[in-house]
């Protein structure tokens, strides 16, 4: 009888969940919850339950933490402090333009610290286009998204009094009550760097019931009755005409070029429409998106992984573009200030990102990759540089010029609708030129040249950056070459291979070098931090995804390859901490994983695992990456094993699960690993399917025995872009054992410069 019930509870769930059947939507695997249950000190994704729809200008999330903290909402946290608005891509890069919206039931508060309401997990309900909680008063608010606006439900708790605050934080603003048209109006001018003056993000809020009093308050003096405040910080509430019983409506739109582009925003995304109606509407484009991939034939557990996965790949890079009166794609530059006409994109660190989040673009989401081209070349007009980290302008943020692989890998893969004379032009600047942040322009240019290294200590992380421009070297050759200008490819393909210059070949790692050409002494593989960017040697050393081929020399040929990456995988998990002078994050979440040296939790040794491939060692690959899928993620609120970081650990489970994975974005190719479905099938914009069927799939099959592509014997190690586009079916029979005999024959190895 209990099991009955619990079946019958479960089902009654579900089907709330998804609207329709479970098993149909994309959306109702999806637990938005997926990595919130992180501190400062130890990350298991550093995520937020963003209500939102894909790449939406603005994201909703239940606000747990402080006003301008960057861990703005942890599962663990007891209480909710308000439903904020928000822009943020990072814990560690913050937020910009946000504001929060709070009910209260009983007594007016109006700080964030005491107007918390408690709740408990079982009474919330996080979806991608949804958000519901019930708080311990009786309160329940419900919210959902469009790009550019919002709409909220609440029902207050009955007996108690009823108000909604709108916090407009500190940082700058203004705030507006106007009775008559039940209203809130101002603007936010909060942010954490990289904003010209004049910036701003103006709103618009409107009740459906009228106003019976109100108040705003200025840098925390609050003066009941008066309907404008303008200050560091304000804030406003109101006291609305709602019975008990009743729902309040709430309808919210922003714009960050005007207080009348607000408004027009508001008319076109929510002034006319329900609560159920954007509702629907947000989850028809998700299960739209979402559904370009379908995988089935594993685990729900796997599904709600995967799907949880892919919503945070489309929640990165951010619209940051507006329609105007005429229909017309407009926006406020956040690097010169003005309004320019075309797109623009921000919010995404393409050290992360250019791995796999933008492939994945490329393959499954072009037209938001040619809007994303634009919107790069539009960058470098208003700038005079490529965005590398951009929230919403440039930021000073991690290293390399990852923005030159953006570029090559779209235009290699035939997304064309750009500048490229203006694009080729902005990456030789990017590459040869350096800037005050330190993280646009190349940073050592001109060091990095001379030497063919960038030498430490007279440049902090400076192995690590000469690895990264060696590696946009190559992806500035190739992009060069395709438009037939050869004098700059041959230049830059010379310096790609700059990374031989830190190899030292007797000890078999990547070494600080000074700039007298002295290796830098001593030496520990696992010293993290000095001449490495979040890691040690053990990490960068891979960092030769152009030109594996030549990292293999290096070593000594690929069985010497082969053994140190099985190394990597059954050394000790020990650390010095360097030059951090403390365990940072990344190396506790390192230890944490148990995987010898091996710390997926950070980007610069994802692709690793993928690189037994291209030394003739397939099965090992497709051991380890199907040991990581199974043990380093999870659909729950401890579901990453280190920063999520704009969806690219995401886009490496939701490639890794495909079977294949862009070791060498610039170069249209995916390097084979181990599918974990048994069905998956790719629905292309140009209305073509590609399909990969694994036969005999299970957890203790993942190995590939063999293959077939159209029908024909399939023994390489890589697939092609242009073979997944033209459509078709892989299928791969799995086996329990490895076959140490396929995908070994030169001709079955992936792409490298130096291979024959």
């Amino acid at each position: 009888m209990k099991k009955a019930a619990i079946a019958l509870l479960l089902s009654l769930s579900l089907t709330e969940i998804s609207g329709s059947a479970f098993a149909q939507e994309p959306i109702s695997y999806v637990n938005t919850l997926m990595g919130t249950e992180s501190t400062y000190q130890f990350s298991n994704g550093n995520t937020y339950p963003a209500v939102a729809v894909p790449w939406g200008m603005n994201f909703w999330s239940p606000q747990t933490g402080d006003n301008r903290s960057g861990w703005m909402y942890s599962y663990n946290d007891k209480e909710i402090r308000g439903f904020r608005q928000t822009h943020q891509p990072s814990p560690w890069i913050n937020d910009y333009g946000t504001f929060a919206i709070m009910p209260i039931s009983g007594d007016l508060k109006m700080v964030a610290k005491e107007r918390g309401a408690t709740y408990k997990q079982a009474n919330q309900l996080a979806q991608p286009n949804y958000y519901r909680v019930t708080f311990d008063n009786g309160t329940t608010t419900e919210l959902t998204a469009t790009s550019r606006g919002s709409i909220f439900s609440i029902r207050f708790a009955p007996g108690q009094k009823k108000y909604v605050v709108v916090d407009a934080y500190d940082g700058g603003s203004a705030i507006s009550i106007s009775k008559d048209r039940r209203r809130i109006t101002g603007y936010v001018k909060n942010n954490s760097g990289g904003v010209p003056a004049n910036f701003a993000n103006y709103f618009v809020i409107e009740f459906d019931k009228p106003i019976l009093a109100c108040g705003t308050s200025a840098d925390d003096v609050l003066a009941d009755g008066k309907l404008s405040a303008e200050a560091a910080k304000t804030a406003a509430y109101i006291q609305p005409d709602v019975k008990d019983g009743e729902v309040l409506t709430v309808r919210v739109a922003s714009s960050f070029i005007s207080p009348e582009q607000a408004e027009l925003n508001f008319k076109k995304e929510v002034a006319n429409k329900s609560f159920e109606n954007v509702r629907k509407e947000a989850s028809d484009k998700w299960n739209s998106l979402m559904g370009r991939i379908k995988v089935e034939g594993g685990s729900n557990e796997q599904l709600r992984t995967f799907y949880s996965c892919l919503y945070r790949v489309l929640l990165f890079p951010r619209e940051f573009y507006e329609f105007d009166a005429a229909g017309m794609p407009t926006y406020y530059s956040p690097y010169d200030g003005k309004i320019h006409s075309g797109y623009m994109y921000t919010d995404n660190g393409f050290w992360d990102t250019f791995r796999a989040v933008h492939p994945l673009f490329t393959l499954v989401y072009p037209e938001v990759s040619e809007r994303i081209m634009q919107s790069l070349v539009n960058v470098y007009n208003e700038s005079g540089f490529l965005p590398e980290w951009a929230s919403p302008g440039h930021r000073g943020c991690m290293i390399g010029n990852n923005s030159l692989s953006l570029i090559t890998d779209a235009w290699m893969k035939g997304i064309r609708n750009f500048d490229a004379n203006k694009a080729l032009e902005a990456m030789v600047h990017q590459a040869t030129t350096e800037n005050e942040i330190h993280s646009v322009g190349r940073h050592g240019a001109p060091a990095y040249f001379k030497l063919g290294y960038v030498p430490y200590p007279d440049y902090n992380e400076s192995t690590a950056k000469t690895l990264e421009y060696a590696y946009a070297d190559w992806c500035l050759s190739q992009f060069a070459a395709s438009l037939g200008k050869k004098d700059i490819s041959k230049r830059f393909e010379k310096s790609s291979y700059s990374y031989r210059n830190v190899f030292d070949t007797k000890l078999g790692f990547v070494r600080g070098k000074d700039k007298n050409g002295k290796w830098i002494e001593p030496f520990d593989a696992v010293e993290w931090g000095g001449p490495f960017t979040e890691g040690s040697s053990w990490h960068w050393t891979w960092s030769v995804m152009h030109n594996v081929e030549d990292l293999s020399k290096l070593f000594g040929g690929h069985e010497a390859m082969g053994k140190r990456l099985d190394s990597l995988f059954t050394a000790p998990n020990t650390y010095k901490v360097g030059t951090y002078g403390f365990v940072i994050h990344e190396i506790a979440e390192m230890v944490a994983l148990n995987m010898g040296q091996y710390a997926h939790g950070n980007q610069p040794i994802q692709h690793a695992i993928y690189l037994y491939n291209h030394v003739g060692q397939p099965w090992k690959a497709q051991y380890h990456l199907r040991d990581v899928m199974a043990k380093l993620y999870n659909a729950g609120s401890r579901g990453y094993c280190g920063d999520e970081d704009n969806g690219q650990t995401s886009a490496w489970y939701v490639f890794t699960a495909m079977g294949f994975y862009p070791v060498t974005p610039g170069k249209p190719e995916y390097v084979m690993g181990s599918p974990l479905f048994r069905k998956m099938t790719l629905s292309l914009s140009n209305g073509k399917k590609f399909v990969v069927e694994a036969d005999n799939n299970s957890n203790a099959n993942v190995y590939i025995e063999s293959a077939q592509l159209k029908g024909k014997t399939f023994t390489k190690n890589f697939l092609t872009h242009k073979q997944i586009v033209d459509g078709g079916t892989l299928k791969v029979k799995m086996s329990s054992k490895p076959n140490k005999a396929r995908g070994t024959k030169v001709s079955d190895l992936p792409y490298s410069l130096d291979k024959k």
